[in-house]
């Protein structure tokens, strides 16, 4: 047999038709929905008179318009976003789809709450219309978004018309450096091939650096892998990773558990597999990363300047970086490290899960909140929220000033009533900096949640590591 990647062999295993030359309908095990991308789907359904094909495949979450302020009883006032989840609970009840609403005790993010839940398996292909659904591969299971028709579709038939993507390996050797996370691991591989480098390949994740990776930090290098084009990311399943399902799923019962262990063994590349591009990195030389820009790719190490435009190839990348500069007011060859700020969001996706949320406790225990900054904590689902706070981590963040919130996509892309206004820097954690993310004129600065915490209580762009030399 022809050796296979990963990928050849999830998307081989869920092909149920030859479309043509290039297409192929894939089968797809879970269909995750927020309320912002289903509505026109739905629709779709009532004016064809066609019903939702496998309920039980299709998890409902509200979790983009939500407000986050720590309320007993969570009200969206914004009447738009009210009618979203609204909506939602009424096409959920009338199609039999479970849903995690408003105040439903374990609503959250879905990328959060999915595989906290025990939803995501190696092996798996899930779907949502969100771009961010790469993150499972952090299981081995094939995530990627679709747009609202293909929602319409997977919710009629449970599969999708699908071109797949060519192999992408990005290896990382050695080990990240005490106090380098994941998340200023991606951000310095998107720095480097780009924010197109993975368009129209699914990237295998692998190495000495990714094996050392907790499943919780393979989450966030999965997430943000889609801010550089990709449309999937993946790490092969190992001990690690099955610890982790058999952790979260207490469904899989005993007279499955030795066939689930021997088909995720087999959900690996083989070797002498064909890889159409392969990229390699060192750990070791990876420090902590803060874009600078509008872009994920406009990445600087703390330790780095804002690039002198001369320095940039004519075109689009010059141009692009002129117009960055102009709308974050950082002039050419500027250090990053010491930029004021005056907000400090922490949560998201990408970085609201307890291993976040334990690092940037880490990094405020005894600290305070700086004059003139607003810092605020979002779990990523409330599982998350609980556990934290049955770990005291909510009083740490209280103590110091920090705002405890309750579940949501919140600040990640202002969707809900969490808005910052034109001209407020923040330090993030999320993972698009795009003009306006976070608020009309508001300037992104992402980087780790250790980062993060330590810009909130020095008021600026700081090297996490060199706060004990700090006052």
């Amino acid at each position: 047999m022809t050796p296979r990647t990963l990928y050849r062999k999830l998307v081989d295993a869920h092909t149920v038709a030859q479309l043509d030359e290039h297409n192929v309908l894939l089968f797809c095990d879970l269909h995750l929905m927020n309320e912002y991308t289903s509505p026109q789907a739905f629709a779709g359904l009532y004016e064809q008179g066609r019903t939702v094909a496998m309920p039980g495949q299709n998890v409902a979450v509200v979790s983009h318009i939500i407000p986050t302020h720590p309320t007993a009883i969570r009200v969206i006032a914004d009447a738009p976003s009210a009618l979203q989840a609204t909506n939602l609970k009424k096409n959920c009840e009338h199609f039999g789809i479970p849903l995690f609403d408003t105040n439903h005790p374990l609503q959250g993010i879905e990328h959060v709450v999915a595989p906290e839940l025990g939803m995501i398996r190696p092996g798996m292909v899930v779907i949502c219309g969100d771009s961010h659904t790469t993150t499972y591969g952090a299981l081995g299971a094939l995530g990627f978004g679709i747009g609202t028709t293909e929602v319409e579709h997977v919710l009629a038939t449970q599969t999708l018309a699908y071109r797949p993507a060519r192999d992408m390996h990005i290896r990382v050797d050695g080990l990240l450096p005490t106090g380098v996370t994941a998340k200023d691991l991606v951000l310095a591989i998107i720095g480097r091939i780009g924010a197109q480098g993975a368009r129209g390949f699914v990237v295998e994740f692998s190495g000495t650096a990714i094996n050392a990776l907790s499943i919780e930090a393979r989450f966030t290098l999965c997430n943000m892998t889609v801010e550089a084009g990709s449309r999937g990311a993946l790490i092969a399943p190992d001990q690690t990773a099955v610890d982790y399902v058999l952790a979260h799923a207490p469904d899989i019962g005993a007279e499955h558990l030795s066939a689930a262990l021997a088909e995720w063994q087999t959900l690996r590349t083989d070797d002498g597999a064909a890889l159409d591009v392969t990229h390699v990195f060192d750990a070791a030389s990876i420090a902590p990363h803060v874009t600078w820009g509008t872009s994920p790719d406009q990445v600087l190490p703390i330790d780095g300047r804002v690039p002198r435009l001369a320095d940039l190839p004519e075109g689009p990348v010059r141009s692009s970086a002129q117009r960055a500069m102009h709308y974050t007011g950082l002039p050419e060859d500027a250090a990053i490290e010491g930029t004021p700020v005056q907000h400090v969001f922490i949560g998201s996706c990408t970085n609201g899960r307890m291993e976040d949320l334990r690092a940037a406790a880490a990094v405020v225990r005894g600290r305070q909140v700086a004059p003139g900054v607003r810092a605020m904590v979002v779990p990523g689902s409330g599982a998350v929220k609980a556990a934290a706070e049955a770990e005291g981590l909510d009083r740490v963040f209280i103590n110091a000033g920090f705002e405890w919130r309750k579940p949501g996509c919140s600040m990640c892309l202002a969707m809900n009533d969490d808005v910052l206004a034109d001209g407020v820097r923040c330090a993030s954690t999320t993972n698009r900096n795009f003009e306006g993310r976070q608020g009309r004129g508001a300037i992104t600065h992402l980087m780790s949640p250790a980062m993060a915490a330590a810009a909130a209580v020095t008021g600026r762009i700081t090297d996490a590591r060199q706060l004990e030399t700090l006052p």
